[in-house]
Order: structure tokens, then sequence, then C-alpha cells
């Protein structure tokens, strides 16, 4: 068994992204990402300060906009529009969940498609069907370089995707069945009959249901490569804090049968953010009129 890290792929995405904020850089443009943070959920300030390294890091100019939860739906929509204007803003990012009275599809839509970097837009959102993207969401962006990192093999091969929300399982679906990628694609969900008549079928399981360790081993094909999506807080007394993290996969006993998996933590979850800087950047070059040279492979 092969175990799948995110890490190592971050590593060598990371490289090629240096090379282009280089490059972009030369051309006389500074990619630059603005964060809006509205509230203070723990788990929200966690992951935005994980972006917000993350294109430092890189060199990528960041904008964080941390507004308190009392601010109101006329307060955010004018921070997006002012965003949407600024020409030197090439991604938008606005952290879901948005406190309760806040219309989050109303803000969604309001990010100017262009500098939506998150791929939430419905105008993304239609190209991504059409395989006509440029931009995509960033965890299923994040699972495609992994199976192309560590040569995975899936045109013609059966991938059941477990999950069918807009932000993995549709859109996962949808890059998969691309001309060019060639899966044959299976999408099942909580109302599905019978899942594991599907998963057992599966060359490649991609497990995104919001469940903690709910796919066991006897519902797993030998040899299969496993995508645990999954992260949830199961209660521990042993651990500090009370919990310990776990995927939406049972990874001690299927890694026993599985040819690859990832790990959670560790797995899926570094790509995600590594995405969400690759987008900044095409959106960057995009608006500057500008095209990576092919070399870069960004």
């Amino acid at each position: 068994m092969k175990t799948l890290s995110g890490k190592e792929v971050v590593e060598a995405i990371e490289t090629r992204l240096a090379g282009g904020v280089g490059w972009l850089k030369e051309q006389g443009v500074n990619p630059s990402l603005a964060v809006i943070l509205v509230g203070d959920n723990p788990e929200s300030h966690s992951y935005v300060k994980g972006k917000l390294v993350r294109a430092e890091k890189l060199g990528i100019h960041s904008q964080d906009h941390f507004l308190p939860a009392e601010t109101t739906q006329e307060e955010l929509e004018a921070l997006v529009a002012r965003l949407n204007e600024d020409p030197a803003t090439h991604g938008i990012l606005c952290q879901l969940p948005l406190p309760k009275g806040l219309d989050e599809p109303r803000i969604t839509r309001l990010i100017n498609p262009a500098k939506d970097v998150d791929c939430f837009h419905p105008y993304n959102f239609g190209l991504l069907a059409q395989g006509e993207h440029h931009l995509a969401p960033c965890t299923p962006a994040g699972i495609m370089e992994m199976l192309k990192h560590y040569q995975v093999p899936v045109s013609g091969k059966n991938v059941v995707v477990i999950g069918r929300s807009n932000i993995v399982g549709r859109p996962m679906s949808l890059l998969l069945s691309h001309k060019g990628v060639d899966a044959t694609v299976t999408v099942c969900h909580s109302r599905t009959p019978d899942i594991a008549e599907h998963t057992r079928r599966a060359d490649v399981l991609i497990v995104g249901i919001g469940r903690p360790e709910w796919i066991k081993a006897d519902m797993v094909a030998e040899k299969a490569v496993v995508i645990d999506v999954g992260v949830n807080r199961v209660d521990d007394p042993s651990r500090p804090r009370g919990y310990r993290l776990a995927g939406d996969v049972a990874f001690d006993e299927v890694s026993a049968r599985a040819a690859a998996i990832t790990p959670v933590p560790g797995g899926v979850g570094p790509l995600t953010v590594i995405m969400l800087m690759r987008n900044t950047l095409l959106a960057a070059a995009d608006q500057n009129s500008l095209k990576f040279p092919e070399h870069m492979d960004i």
C-alpha cells in the first residue's frame, strides 16, 4: 500500500508557481489575492491564516479583510464591489460559511467571475461543465494534480465519486469526465441505494460525504486507489484537544486492501490551498492579457 502525500504534491506545484510569480512580476504584474473573512469562526480563521501564509511564501500579495460578525449584507456587498473594480486585485475569496443573516449565494454571484478564484460563480461553473474552463474549484483541481503526480491512470477506468456538493463532488465528476481525461464516472450520495455495490467496482474511489470513517474495507476493491476528502472531528478523550481528525474512510482497515490511499490529515487538504494560489496566478495573467510560457506548466 502506498500513502499519497499531499505535501509531496504541493512541493512540486509550489516550485512551478514560484516561477510563475517571478515571470508575472517581470511583466509588471504583482499578483494579488483579497481574502474576506466575516465573524470569528475559529476554523475559518485557521483556514484563512494558512492561505495567507502560503501566499506570502510564494510572493503573492495578500489583502486580508477581516470584518466583524455584525457586518451587514450592504457593507459586505460594498467591499466586494470595490474589490471587483480594483485592477490591482486579481483574486477575491470570501471565506464560507458566512454568519447567519448574510446571503452566501448572492455574495458568490457578485464576485467578478474573472476574479472568482474559488470557482463558485455560476458562470465559471458553466464553463467547467462545458470543458472550457480556465479556473477550476480548488479541491477537485488538487485531486487531479495528485492523480497526475502519482501517475494514477484514470482514462478508461471506473471512478466512483461519493458526494455531490458543488464544492467537491459535482465539479470532481466533471473534471474526470472531460475529453482527454476520459474516466467513466459514477456519482453516489447519501440516498444512493447500496453504495457498496458501486464502490466495490471502482478502480479509483473519491470520497467526500462528510461521515467519519464511513467507507469500510469491505466496500473497497482490492488494489483500488482511494482518495479521502473528508475531515471530521471525532471525540477522543485521550487527545489533548479532546478530539482527533478522521477522514470519511476507515484508514487502517482500508489501507490494508487498497493499492494507494490518502491520509487525513496530510492528504488532500494541503492541495486545496496551493490550487487557490494557482488560480490567483491564472486570474492575474488573464486580466492582463498574458499567457504563461508552456514550459512553466502553470
